[in-house]
């Protein structure tokens, strides 16, 4: 009987310790690498790059002054907000309070210390000027209305 208990083996308390202290180091590990990770990307969406933020307004305002048979309808200029209409339905409005444009009601930049949109004809074609400031960058724009 004595012969059969040496032969068993199962887990001892001193092993069961060392498994609970690998178990915490490696939880610890993890937990400080995430933790380092998250406040990196906190930080890197909190800056804001002058040129993101205008090739993203470009992106979506060329495609809507290159849609066919597109039209203005308003372009206006207050003291609360500047905004571009076209007759889609689709409005450019920046709101300097926030210092953001948006597309209706979707922000697409932020961080924009100015931007008026004027529309003039030049050459007998209707055309879309745009100046913007994005920190210390300043972007002056024309974009000719498809027709």
């Amino acid at each position: 009987m004595r012969l059969n208990m040496k032969l068993q083996r199962g887990i001892t308390i001193t092993s069961l310790i060392i498994y609970i202290i690998g178990m915490v180091l490696i939880i610890s590990i993890m937990s400080v690498v995430t933790t380092n990770f998250y406040k990196n990307v906190n930080n890197i969406d909190n800056e804001i790059n002058p040129i993101t933020e205008f090739t993203k307004f470009n992106t979506y305002f060329t495609s809507e002054v290159n849609e066919y048979n597109i039209k203005l309808v308003e372009c206006k200029e207050t003291a609360l907000q500047n905004y571009i209409v076209f007759d889609n339905g689709i409005q450019y409005t920046y709101i300097p309070e926030n210092k953001a444009i948006y597309q209706n009601k979707i922000k697409i930049c932020r961080g924009v210390d100015l931007c008026v949109f004027n529309n003039t004809i030049e050459n007998g074609k209707e055309v879309i000027k745009v100046k913007m400031k994005i920190g210390e960058k300043e972007y002056d724009n024309s974009y000719i209305i498809n027709k």
